[in-house]
């Protein structure tokens, strides 16, 4: 076993090339070939050395056998000779410890990372050995790091490892590592949560009282910056716990349920302070309806209709009757508040509340799986075990003071609800840390302050249609083009780093990419890690010439998002998905860090093409600097209305038999 793993590291794989900074393998079977290279040497010497049984030998051979395993041709060879299970047996043994353990692991979990080897194939005592490392009090930080990792693709990549994994491990056993003072630790325990509750079955997806103390208590409140996986992760954790509600959302209400129907007696005795029902049924009927229009249901006989639709179903009476028991005082205060205005201005408690549900459930993108590139949490939910309903609470609450303040009628529902909903995001693109920041920074966003805000943003937009303005801008617009185009060339010269795919996004791989100065070379190459500044072109190994692109792709149409991936079928990874195709039929494939990059990358290439450029930042910036040029040459006309037509010209004069008087 000692030097087993030794001779299938470098056996079979038997020729090294080194071009410049990467090192390539040849492999045996066919259709492997290699990119051009020199200096082909035998690794003979490298192999006397991994199968020595010295301690220090084994333990430089796991290092290399760690560093190479990310190379696709090397883990294909290695693992058609059984090294994967080499390496398991290897681990379950237990013999290995401190770094030549955490080569293994680092080795195992890169190999399994190429897909070639199913997950399935793990076997228990390996599950079990891992599991030790995640449960053990003190263990090695890269051990642990890569327990969790490996433990995370297990669950994410196979329904039957999940159920032996829970066994293993309980999400209880991982709140202690994210009370450590390492965000990487911290990082890897909360993805692995992550994944056991996005597996876990519906009746036990839930996340505890200690749990939410944890994340927010020595994570969100920590001393240090949340770096952008860690953002990552409880986005996806927040998008989890909102996911919950989707089953609430999604049901209707039936009307002939007595416990359902129970529900919306009690908003009524609570809202009406328990008065005495009269005797008579026709009485009693007539009383509850008029209640019912008090509590501004539209369906004023049998209110259980209005919850039929959803979204948002059930879920916005269970809104509702949290605010009726838990913050009664303010619920009765609305309720009595809009019963006693007049019958146009009163502002209908149940169907604004059904409604502000489904705004919610759209703005929280309630039901929606997470997006792969997208680090959007809020801390303030992390505060408080109903961080939902009260965030509902403190809604309901702007919406009846929004109502008050544009003093609508029900002709204008729908007109308060676009207020609301810009008031709540609005707020929301503030990041308060807490439901408290949250009413305070929807104060001083009062109907009159998003007048004035729309008004501002409406003054900022060149909104003249004039014909002469129209003409300007019909003037301006090549210039303004061609320095836009000019900005993306100079971007692209600068380079930009771009992260491979992979089913790990902790293990990260990175590469960068950048035009020449004449414009005339794409040159790109695989580096360590995520650079600091330009890359120099000689680090870069990998060229192509811009003479040889054919075409550039987005989306679904790019060769690396046409694979049968969860990751990369994810709708956030498609928008940022581009691939450059040139001669001979290859292609480079890229996924840009952020929308901002994707959009300079494909106008680029697109102007290194003489294509047109038209993505969304193509437009933002064309209608900026337009509008900036005009405001700068309009500047003397302020305050001068510009008319449609030009002024006519005056008739001719009777004669021409005039002279002007200098003197």
């Amino acid at each position: 076993m000692k030097t087993q793993i030794c001779h299938i590291l470098l056996v079979k794989v038997k020729f090294t090339v080194m071009t410049h900074s990467c090192l390539c393998y040849i492999s045996e079977l066919p259709g492997r070939n290699l990119i051009s290279g020199t200096d082909i040497c035998l690794e003979n010497e490298s192999l006397q050395t991994c199968i020595s049984h010295v301690i220090d030998a084994r333990l430089e051979a796991l290092k290399e056998l760690a560093k190479l395993s990310a190379d696709p041709t090397f883990a294909a060879e290695f693992i058609n000779m059984e090294g994967i299970g080499t390496l398991a047996r290897l681990v379950e043994s237990g013999t290995h410890f401190g770094e030549m353990l955490a080569f293994t692991l680092t080795a195992f979990l890169e190999l399994m990372d190429h897909g070639i080897v199913s997950w399935d194939l793990i076997s228990l005592s390996f599950i079990k050995q891992i599991a030790s490392y995640v449960n053990q009090p003190m263990v090695d930080v890269s051990i642990l790091q890569r327990s969790l990792a490996i433990l995370e693709s297990m669950v994410l990549n196979s329904h039957s490892l999940y159920h032996r994994v829970a066994q293993e491990i309980t999400v209880g056993q991982l709140i202690g590592h994210l009370q450590v003072s390492n965000q990487e630790i911290q990082t890897y325990a909360i993805a692995l949560i992550n994944a056991l509750f996005l597996k876990a079955p519906e009746d036990r997806r839930q996340v505890s009282k200690n749990l939410r103390f944890s994340f927010f208590q020595h994570v969100i409140r920590g001393n240090r910056p949340i770096k952008a996986e860690m953002a990552h992760q409880l986005y996806v954790l927040q998008v989890l716990t909102f996911n919950l509600l989707e089953e609430r959302m999604m049901t209707k209400m039936d009307p002939n349920d007595q416990a359902q129907r129970d529900i919306i007696f009690e908003l009524r005795r609570i809202a009406f302070d328990g008065e005495n029902d009269p005797t008579g049924t026709e009485k009693r009927k007539a009383m509850y309806t008029k209640d019912y229009k008090m509590l501004g249901f539209t369906n004023h006989v049998n209110p259980a209709m209005d919850f039929t639709q959803t979204p948002p179903g059930m879920l916005a009476l269970d809104n509702m009757l949290y605010l009726a028991k838990v913050h009664q005082d303010t619920y009765i205060r609305i309720v009595l508040e809009n019963s006693s205005r007049e019958d146009k201005h009163e502002c209908p408690f149940g169907r604004c509340a059904i409604e502000l549900t489904r705004m919610l459930c759209e703005i929280l993108q309630v039901g929606e799986l997470p997006n792969e590139g997208c680090n959007d949490y809020h801390p303030m939910f992390f505060t408080h075990d109903r961080a939902w309903e009260e965030f509902f609470c403190v809604c309901i609450q702007l919406l009846n003071k929004t109502w008050k303040e544009m003093r609508a009628t029900a002709e204008d529902f729908n007109k308060v609800m676009q207020v609301v909903r810009e008031q709540i995001t609005r707020a929301l693109a503030m990041k308060p840390a807490s439901l408290d920041q949250l009413k305070n920074k929807l104060r001083g966003l009062s109907y009159s302050e998003i007048l004035r805000l729309r008004q501002s943003e409406r003054m900022s937009q060149d909104d003249f249609q004039s014909p002469p303005i129209i003409e300007l801008r019909e003037r301006i617009q090549p210039e303004i083009l061609e320095l836009i185009k000019q900005q993306r060339l100079n971007r692209l010269c600068e380079g930009s780093c771009f992260r491979k795919l992979g089913n790990r996004r902790r293990q990260e791989k990175f590469w960068f990419c950048r035009l020449s100065l004449n414009h005339k070379v794409l040159h790109y190459g695989d580096l360590e890690e995520s650079p600091q500044g330009e890359v120099p072109f000689e680090l870069l190994s990998d060229k192509i010439p811009v003479s040889d692109i054919k075409s550039v792709v987005t989306g679904k149409d790019c060769p690396h998002m046409k694979e049968k991936s969860a990751l990369k079928q994810n709708k956030e990874v498609l928008e940022l998905a581009f691939s450059v195709l040139y001669d001979p039929d290859e292609t480079l494939n890229f996924v840009a860090p952020n929308k901002y990059e994707y959009c300079i990358w494909t106008d680029g290439l697109c102007a290194l093409l003489g294509r047109e450029m038209g993505s969304d930042l193509t437009r933002s910036d064309l209608d900026t600097l337009i509008s900036m040029e005009m405001k700068l040459r309009l500047l003397d006309l302020e305050n001068i209305t510009i008319p449609d037509a030009p002024p006519p010209v005056p008739k001719e004069p009777s004669s021409y038999n005039f002279t002007y008087n200098y003197s």
